[in-house]
């Protein structure tokens, strides 16, 4: 998509939105809707060969930083997991059941910089599942020796947004319905060097993680809506 596209793609939807803050107050929160929305229920401990590791330790957040979230998200998850052969993802699920203008989600390429991190590589992607494919970006991290190469896409309602414009676009018609969306960032990042081993194994922690859970979380978190419901 060329600049001037682009231009007049962002005055048409400052336009609609202009319009829709005048007409429309959404009022419904989708959220409200939804059944269980607990992470520490839907995200299993153990399932395939994974296991939560108990023992992980986790990179501090600075004060800065954790107030933002807390305004954020109205829930957060973060665990780590490792498989018989020594492979390990960590995971971080941040989800805000409100994803009104004022509360937009903090995507890794901004909070990773926060913590003193230096994003050396970012591209968009598909992440093929078992299920079906979900858009992704992907980017190569590092702070001192530490690598960390991650994976990670974003939610509005029911569906994967990459960008400002798709973004609002997913906020603007939920808005025309009365109701205001929730979101989610799914995050899944390894330490190594090795960043193509670590996509893979991301990839592979996400198929099986999303086999284990009931349809219905499926298209809560990634999106992707299957028949069947487990």
């Amino acid at each position: 998509m060329n600049r001037q596209i682009k231009g007049w793609l962002a005055l048409v939807l400052m336009v609609a939105t202009s319009i829709a803050a005048t007409t429309i107050k959404p009022t419904e929160l989708l959220a409200a809707s939804r059944g269980d929305t607990k992470l520490e229920t839907i995200i299993p401990t153990q399932f395939g060969e994974w296991r939560e590791l108990q023992s992980s330790g986790r990179l501090v957040i600075n004060p800065q930083q954790t107030e933002l979230l807390q305004k954020l998200y109205s829930q957060t998850l973060s665990r780590t997991y490792v498989r018989p052969d020594g492979g390990i993802v960590m995971l971080s699920i941040a989800y805000g059941n409100n994803q009104s203008d004022g509360l937009a989600l903090h995507y890794p390429d901004v909070c990773y910089p926060a913590q003193g991190f230096k994003v050396t590589s970012s591209q968009f992607g598909t992440l093929p599942t078992n299920l079906g494919p979900i858009r992704v970006k992907r980017l190569e991290t590092e702070l001192g020796n530490r690598k960390e190469p991650l994976t990670y896409w974003a939610t509005i309602g029911d569906a994967v947004v990459q960008g400002g414009t798709e973004t609002k676009l997913a906020q603007l018609r939920y808005g025309f319905q009365g109701q205001i969306p929730d979101g989610l960032i799914f995050r899944v990042s390894s330490i190594t060097r090795d960043t193509e081993l670590a996509y893979k194994l991301q990839a592979q922690f996400v198929t099986d993680l999303l086999a284990a859970i009931p349809a219905s979380h499926r298209k809560f978190l990634s999106g992707i809506s299957t028949p069947n419901a487990s």
